[in-house]
Formats: C-alpha cells, structure tokens, sequence
C-alpha cells in the first residue's frame, strides 16, 4: 500500500506500515504525514471504516479456489500468477492479460476473438447451454449450476465481463430504465482494456440473452487507431482444449433444449476515442438502450466530466461499475456534482465481481474487477 498523504509537501519518509487507527483502511508511512492527512482522511474515515466491516462479504465467493484468490491474494501469500499456474492457465490464450505477466501486452496477434478456454470442456462452457435461461441468475453459485461447470473451474475469473452486462440489463430493467424483453438491444461499453483482448469470452451473451440480437459498441482510447470501425461478430461460444469436443464443428453450439424462436447473435464494433467525441457518429445507425462504463475510474479522471455531461443531456441510461465501494461512492459524488441528481441506482454490489482480488491496492480494502455497481 501507498502512503494516503503521497504527493503531500513533505516526501514519504519510509514504506507505509501505520495504519489508520480509526478505520485501518488506508496507511502513512510517518506520524507527520498521518497528522498532516487527518484533515482530508477525516470526512472518509468512518465510511472506510464502515466499508472494512464488509470485508468477508466482498471474499466470499462459493469456488473450491475462492481462499487463494482472494485473501491469500490480498495478504500476497499468492500472487495472480501464482493463482492463474495453478490453475494451468498462466500466460495462455486470452488468459494473459490476468496478471501482470501479460499487463502490457499489446501485440496485434494478441488482439484476436478465436482464442479458446485453454480447458477441458468439462470445466469451461464452450457449447449452448442444456436448458434456455428462464430464470434470473442472482450469484456465480447460479450461473455454474445452470451451465453444469464445477465450482474449481476458474472461468468466472474471465466470465465476469459478460455476467457484468447481464446484471447491468436485470438493474436496469427492475428500474424500467429498458424493457424487461426485447428482440434487439444495442449497447455503448465505455472504456475497454483488457476485454480487447478476452472478445471471445462475450460469446456466453448467447446463452444469457437468447433469442436477442445485441450489438456492442467498445469506445475508448486503449482501442488501437488501426482497428477503428472494426466489426467482430461473435458466432459461437470460446472452445474447449478438447480436439474432439462439438465446439470445434459448431455442432451442438445450442442444443435443442435452449433454441427459441429467434437465434441470438452478438456483435462487436470498435471505436477509438472518448466517447464525447465520438458519439454522433456512433449515433447515426440508432441510439442505444444503455450505456455500460466498467471499472470505470470516474473520480480519477477529469475526461469523465464531458462524458456524464452528454450523458445527462442524451438521458440514456448508464450503469457504472468500479473496484470497491469507495470509488463508486466518489464517483456517484462526481456524478451528482453535473448533474444535480443522486444515482437512480445505487451503489451496490455486483454479484458477479471478479473472483480474483487485485493486487496492490491504494486502500486495505479488498478490490476485484467490476466488484461494485451504481446507475444513473
């Protein structure tokens, strides 16, 4: 962990090993820059504190590996390298990007749809589900069980991108924000990173939402100006290491049990930019039904505010995610800073989070991918 008074006047003296006695969150390398920080940790403190109590709720997870990857993770007895070897999925397929091994990664052949699960088909869900979805998923217990993936299967570690959309659609539609059912359903997704490169993985929209069409459009600046306007559309599921798995012929992609009426087919278009700047243009087809901003950072970066500007002039709806409850409660303050109004949604956490806790936090708070969730 960081000093909380880093970038203060004085320079950190040492590493920061006092915690806050108050909310034991944050920590100062020093007394003095404790002393001299109080006056702007003060108004959060009891908040963290508060936050901290909530500590075993954001760990628990119902996986066989749900102990490496969380708190032996955030204590850094493991590492997610150390998690991903021993899952046998270190450095691999769109597996790469998951720790800091493949962080910068930014090679054009790494920037592909076709890669596959690197596991068995037992472990991954590589083919259409058994039965349509006809129920709510409300928890990872859920969606493995519907999909017959055994809980030491790591998938939710990828998965949690499109279990992310899909319980922002179930938020939106409890608020009316959308309709409960549509054929069609376009999205803006703002600010990609690493899913540029773990496209496959939103093939699982097919089971999630059957019988929809959905188009998603990824606007940001990690997109690579030379993929620009680059339409990817995903027909199957990600495939299995098995040679002789059905995935392979596209045979058995949606058994007879999940078909509906209307096949579900999901596509993806990129766009490099903020979205401020591109949104005209991406407007000119049709407007989207909701606006979907992961990890999303708000209070960190001021390119934001133009961006919730136009949100709040187009009045689409939009659900924000970030890495702890913190965050998104700076960010709902930012928010309501532009545009007058409290979150329509509020902060709340997302029962399909990442199941790998994020190493190095700024706070001693545990931090997962897409781990909290608000809306306006």
């Amino acid at each position: 962990m960081e000093c909380a008074a880093k970038g203060s006047r004085r320079r950190c003296s040492g590493s920061a090993n006092r915690r806050c006695g108050g909310c034991g969150a944050v920590s100062y390398c020093s007394v003095a820059h404790q002393i001299s920080h109080w006056g702007v940790h003060k108004e959060e403190c009891g908040r963290l504190k508060r936050q901290m109590c909530a500590v075993e709720l954001l760990n628990d997870f119902p996986f066989t590996f749900s102990q490496g990857a969380t708190y032996q993770v955030c204590e850094k007895v493991e590492t997610r390298c150390s998690f991903l070897e021993n899952m046998a999925v270190h450095y691999v397929g769109f597996w790469i990007c998951e720790c800091t091994c493949g962080a910068s990664v930014t090679l054009l052949d790494n920037f592909r749809s076709d890669k596959c699960w690197s596991l068995s088909s037992q472990l991954c869900p590589c083919r259409g589900p058994l039965s349509i979805l006809k129920n709510q998923l409300y928890s990872w217990n859920d969606y493995y069980e519907w999909r017959g993936i055994p809980l030491d299967s790591p998938v939710a570690v990828l998965l949690h991108w499109p279990l992310t959309i899909y319980q922002a659609i179930q938020l939106a539609s409890e608020k009316q924000l959308i309709p409960s059912t549509t054929d069609e359903l376009c999205i803006h997704y703002l600010g990609p990173e690493r899913e540029l490169y773990q496209l496959a993985v939103f093939g699982e929209l097919h089971a999630l939402l059957p019988g929809v069409q959905v188009h998603i459009d990824f606007v940001g600046p990690s997109v690579p100006h030379d993929r620009d306007g680059e339409t990817i559309s995903l027909c199957s599921y990600a495939h299995c290491l098995d040679a002789n798995c059905s995935c392979k012929s596209g045979k058995g992609e949606f058994s007879s049990h999940a078909t509906s009426d209307k096949s579900s087919a999901i596509s993806i278009r990129l766009h490099s930019g903020c979205y401020h700047d591109r949104y005209r243009e991406l407007t000119k087809e049709f407007l989207p039904e909701l606006i979907i901003a992961p990890n999303a950072g708000i209070a960190a970066y001021k390119s934001w505010f133009p961006t919730i500007e136009l949100i709040r002039e187009i009045e689409i709806p939009a659900i924000f995610s970030d890495y702890c409850e913190e965050a998104c409660h700076l960010a709902a303050n930012c928010i309501s800073s532009v545009t007058g109004s409290p979150p329509t949604i509020p902060v709340q956490l997302n029962p399909f989070r990442q199941p790998l806790a994020v190493e190095d936090s700024v706070l001693a708070l545990p931090c997962y991918s897409n781990c909290f969730l608000f809306g306006i």
